[in-house]
């Protein structure tokens, strides 16, 4: 979970939601939500009308843009796209899909904050009194590709091919009193490779495992009177295309304190092989890559704010993954900027990493 997402989720406003919702034909309403609703999901800014298409159709359905970014009414997932919804009033929370890409928005103090497999991806809107995802969230996770042009007034929605691999949901539980674990981790089927089918779920599954027995050691070692205990765990897949599949695992901890801790691991494989893959395989046609990638980070790290100081270039070519066309590479919380700034990250498109226009995956084939 992302180390922010605690606060998006955590108490519940007094009278957020009226009893029931009611599902219009283009947009959820809230009944109630107008007067209880926090300030963060009351968003009031100049919008303009989006046609939504689905394979090059229009539908029924209509977005909105707003300072640049598409937002799609969670409504037009069901509709449009098929996706199951479903509410449940205790939680305060609208499931959408299923599998890996079931997604959570639940409404609480702060706004409305966005899950995917437990693992926060960022926040949804109120817009007129609907609910609104960004159109993003369909792209980045949900394994849609989005285009078309949001100043012309219109988008397209259409399925990505994807590798034939099943990707089902794994979890460790552990109900230690006043100290919870539950960890969600993936594991794939389906591979004509055995081994790599066992490389990787081995390597996901281990490195899940090893957080879970420090989070058992420190349970040892809490006492009685300590806060309780949190370990939580999710994982979201960005890239399952071209024979590889690219993933980030989140596991936050909360031992006492002012705030918990999160740590993120991002897995790059093989799926002929079950290789885990660095940098250096996707981009080593380029012989000036790390070269490259040092000077870019060292500007921009600096210049987003929070810089603690100690960046020489990176150490690891593990803390990685693959969005549509580029790489995106980030540090932990406190690596080398301050707490506040969560996981600093930094895009790289694969044209600006292999300027011949060579495929990054051409040494997998």
């Amino acid at each position: 979970m992302n180390s922010n997402s605690k606060k998006y989720i955590s108490k519940w406003g007094a009278g957020m939601l009226a009893a029931g919702i009611l599902l219009g034909g283009t947009g959820i309403i809230h009944a109630g939500i107008t007067e209880a609703a926090p300030a963060a999901a009351q968003v009031k800014a100049k919008s303009s009308s989006i046609v939504l298409k689905v394979n090059g159709k229009s539908t029924a359905q209509t977005g909105l843009l707003q300072e640049g970014k598409v937002w799609v009414p969670v409504t037009f997932l069901r509709d449009a796209l098929g996706m199951p919804l479903s509410y449940d009033k205790a939680g305060k929370t609208y499931t959408i899909g299923t599998g890996t890409a079931q997604t959570r928005l639940t409404i609480n103090d702060y706004g409305i904050s966005v899950m995917v497999n437990n693992y926060y991806v960022g926040e949804g809107k109120q817009l007129n009194n609907r609910l609104y995802v960004s159109s993003e969230l369909l792209s980045d996770y949900l394994g849609y590709k989005v285009d078309g042009s949001a100043a012309a007034g219109r988008l397209n929605v259409m399925k990505k091919v994807q590798n034939a691999v099943t990707i089902k949901t794994v979890s460790y539980v552990k109900d230690h009193k006043d100290a919870p674990i539950r960890l969600d981790y993936p594991q794939v089927s389906g591979l004509a490779s055995a081994e790599a089918e066992k490389a990787i779920n081995d390597t996901i599954k281990q490195t899940v495992l090893n957080y879970a027995k420090d989070a058992e050691d420190q349970i040892s070692k809490r006492s009685e009177d300590d806060r309780p205990y949190e370990f939580e765990g999710g994982y979201v897949v960005t890239y399952n295309q071209d024979g590889v599949l690219s993933l980030i695992t989140n596991q936050y901890g909360y031992t006492g304190g002012a705030h918990g801790m999160t740590y993120r691991n991002a897995f790059t494989f093989s799926l002929k092989d079950g290789k885990r893959l660095l940098l250096g395989d996707l981009f080593g046609a380029n012989p000036n890559y790390k070269k490259q990638l040092n000077a870019k980070l060292a500007t921009e790290i600096k210049a987003n704010g929070g810089y603690l100081g100690g960046f020489n270039g990176l150490n690891t070519e593990k803390y990685f993954y693959l969005k549509d066309g580029k790489a995106v590479l980030f540090f932990q919380l406190y690596e080398y900027t301050a707490y506040a700034e969560g996981f600093p990250e930094f895009n790289f498109s694969f044209k600006e990493l292999l300027p011949d226009g060579s495929s990054p995956f051409a040494a997998l084939k």
